[in-house]
């Protein structure tokens, strides 16, 4: 069995949906809420939320939802890009020692479906030592899981972005084809969010 921490990154300026796209609302909570709760039922040992330092909105949409504290961790220039707030979680030293794996997830993917993180976690056990992503048309996409051993050395990495810290490790990687159009996109624009939003529905049935 693996013990995975989860880090939801939720620093970026959200500037081509021109607002908060974590605080646009989904299902009976908003998007951050919804990525919280999406990812306890597959059994994450414990989730944190990266968020940039004075981030009074994200700070008080986590304080509604009840959102401990000490699972906030802030990154201090996120205007740097998404791969500084995935180097402040390698640096975090309040993670679990018991984790053997950790989830990035993006804060713009709500539409995922379950049974897709449930795939994904399935393949992180039987291949406990390989980075693994879904694919989707022979591509990788995100989420991503890293074991530990992969996962120390993002801190100190010199990579720019996380795509090139992947391709520089790819021989470590394992994708597993999944069947969901969600993946095809990320939510950043509102026409990209009324997208998600069908996709959610329909899969509610």
């Amino acid at each position: 069995m693996i013990a995975c921490g989860v880090i939801i990154l939720a620093a970026g300026a959200s500037s081509r949906m021109g607002k908060p796209k974590l605080l646009l609302p989904w299902g009976d909570t908003s998007v951050l809420g919804h990525l919280i709760k999406q990812w306890q039922p597959p059994g994450a040992e414990q989730i944190a939320v990266v968020h940039g330092t004075g981030d009074k909105v994200i700070g008080s949409e986590l304080d509604r939802l009840g959102f401990p504290a000490a699972n906030r961790i802030t990154n201090p220039q996120p205007g740097r890009g998404m791969f500084s707030s995935v180097q402040c979680a390698a640096s975090w030293g309040e993670w679990n020692p018991a984790l053997t794996h950790w989830v990035i997830v993006l804060g713009d993917q709500p539409h995922l479906r379950r049974e897709t993180l449930r795939t994904l976690l399935d393949l992180a056990t039987a291949h406990p030592e390989k980075i693994c992503q879904p694919g989707r048309r022979a591509r990788s996409r995100h989420p991503v899981v890293l074991p530990k051993a992969i996962f120390k050395r993002l801190k100190d990495s010199r990579e720019e972005t996380l795509k090139q810290f992947l391709q520089n490790n790819a021989s470590a990687v394992t994708l597993r084809e999944m069947d969901d159009p969600g993946l095809d996109f990320d939510m950043d624009t509102p026409a990209d969010y009324e997208k998600a939003l069908r996709l959610f529905a329909r899969d509610l049935g």
